[in-house]
């Protein structure tokens, strides 16, 4: 199966683990909360055993970065308890996280154009960033108008602040990869490489909204 097939397929395999949590959320069951611990206290372990696989010269000269990077994902696991119990929350998130993400893939292939940062990451592109903000922003409007059949402005914001701090979140991680001389995190999941591959652009995000709600 090529690696397009392979993301696709894992998507509808993430779908369904979502579709599982809210069905649990519905049942009085803190799913989200639960699922949103073990996939952080993942990318924490994932993220040691690279250190531990790395050469002694990387981690000496770059110890400062490693620690920055742990220490972000230290902070995520704090939020997700918090922020963890506020589904609707985490819904609004995970749309417009996941929008951004399939935007930026699929309309970087799409168009193509200027890379954005090609010595950090040679696939993310000026013309994904936009297509992604763009729709990161749709799925923030389209939260308000199909829970309240309003449109709400701030979503719109929202929207935009979040997709992009989901690509930082993602570039962050493409900065500690090269650091640490790596294509990906893990293999854990076809297709996408690692959990932390795949759940980066929560980085800055969940932080932060931990941070505006306290």
């Amino acid at each position: 199966m090529s690696n397009t097939g392979q993301r696709i397929v894992m998507g509808f395999v993430m779908a369904i683990i979502a579709a599982l949590a809210a069905f649990a959320e519905y049942h009085g069951i803190p799913a989200v909360r639960y699922l949103g611990l073990v996939i952080v206290f993942a990318m924490i372990a994932e993220y040691v055993l690279c250190l531990l696989r790395a050469p002694s010269a990387s981690l000496r000269q770059n110890w400062l970065s490693f620690a920055y990077f742990m220490l972000l994902l230290l902070l995520m696991l704090v939020s997700i308890d918090y922020v963890g119990t506020r589904k609707w929350i985490i819904v609004l998130l995970l749309m417009i996280i996941c929008s951004a993400d399939i935007g930026a893939w699929f309309f970087g292939r799409l168009i193509g154009g200027d890379k954005m940062w090609e010595r950090l990451s040679s696939g993310k592109t000026w013309s994904g960033q936009i297509a992604g903000i763009l729709c990161g922003t749709f799925a923030g409007i389209m939260y308000g108008l199909l829970g309240a059949d309003v449109f709400k402005p701030q979503l719109m914001w929202i929207g935009i602040s979040i997709s992009l701090l989901s690509q930082y979140g993602d570039l962050t991680a493409s900065w500690i990869k090269r650091k640490l001389g790596i294509k990906d995190f893990g293999t854990i999941l076809p297709g996408h490489g690692g959990i932390l591959d795949r759940f980066d652009g929560w980085i800055y995000v969940l932080p932060l909204v931990w941070l505006i709600m306290l």
